[in-house]
């Protein structure tokens, strides 16, 4: 009865079949290609950014250490996916072995999770930069930033390792073949033969605590900020505030609009390619651009950046 037990607690498979992205074949080439660009686009252009952080004092500042640690898991993010997707499509390979499966979903949902906490802590500092100016340095302290940054890590951490905990006592008699270019943590659970039942409640309530609650404090940091700006209405102001803040509401907009895009608004039949293509908006372009949003946005990364050429570390 006992050895019973262990067989079903445990998974029958050795590896999982990932159905990649909906292209055509003769188009897997010229996709290879773009996606290899964009997986080093992200990667050099997120680099550039921490350098740029690292060695310029002027932006030895809060808003600025938190986007050189967004940069650092938007390299981390897409370095989950991309790199095996990319071997895929150029092996002609489409497996994935158990343990990389579930090792992908963990660090998935942990660099995703971190990311939704960076973003929040970014608003926070946006808000009480202008709604709070004169208390600014005491309430931003370099303790309370990287309190911020330590918090953010503990819980996604904690969050994705009861994800994957659970994960790894199901069940995958039934089928192997996953609908998705990674081992996504819904596409996984869908094709579980086990009783999923605590694992998709466990989603909804930690999916709260860490996506939900972050947006809604990032909604409410700029409702607080916009009520501000109204109270003494200036073209200053508003010019002050678009500039801090415009990059990081679209880098908010492009990530939250990709998660809700699937998991609030759900396709019926788990072999719909548009959850695939969705996901790698968030998971691969997302990361892609926010260094160009936040280069073309704004005028201290571009003044760091010209200082940095002027100084001859890069060849012009």
């Amino acid at each position: 009865m006992r050895r019973s037990m262990n067989r079903d607690n445990q998974s029958s498979v050795s590896e999982f079949i990932l159905l990649g992205l909906p292209i055509r074949l003769e188009e897997q080439g010229m996709y290879y290609a773009l996606f290899l660009l964009m997986y080093l686009t992200t990667v050099l252009g997120n680099l550039l950014i921490i350098l740029l952080i690292r060695l310029d004092s002027r932006l030895h500042t809060p808003m600025y250490f938190f986007l050189s640690h967004l940069a650092l898991t938007d390299i981390s993010f897409s370095s989950v996916t991309a790199p095996k997707m990319l071997m895929n499509m150029l092996t002609k390979s489409q497996s994935i072995s158990y343990a990389g499966c579930i090792s992908q979903v963990y660090f998935f949902v942990l660099f995703a999770d971190i990311d939704s906490f960076l973003l929040t802590s970014m608003a926070y500092d946006r808000y009480v930069a202008i709604c709070h100016p004169l208390y600014y340095t005491t309430i931003m302290s370099q303790r309370r930033c990287f309190l911020l940054v330590i918090v953010s890590w503990g819980l996604s951490i904690a969050n994705a390792l009861v994800h994957t905990i659970l994960l790894s006592f199901l069940s995958f008699a039934r089928d192997n073949t996953l609908h998705h270019f990674f081992c996504d943590l819904s596409a996984l659970l869908k094709l579980s033969s086990s009783d999923t039942t605590v694992n998709e409640m466990v989603i909804l309530i930690l999916g709260t605590v860490v996506i939900v609650l972050p947006f809604i404090c990032i909604l409410v940091s700029y409702g607080q900020i916009g009520a501000t700006i109204l109270k003494a209405p200036s073209i200053k102001g508003i010019c002050k505030a678009l500039s801090t803040c415009g990059s990081h509401l679209c880098v908010v907009s492009l990530y939250y609009g990709g998660i809700i895009g699937i998991y609030f608004f759900p396709s019926s039949n788990n072999t719909n390619d548009k959850n695939v293509i969705v996901t790698v908006l968030y998971s691969v372009v997302t990361p892609m651009v926010n260094p160009f949003i936040y280069s073309l946005r704004n005028r201290d990364m571009k003044g760091a950046l010209r200082n940095l050429l002027s100084r001859g570390i890069f060849p012009v």
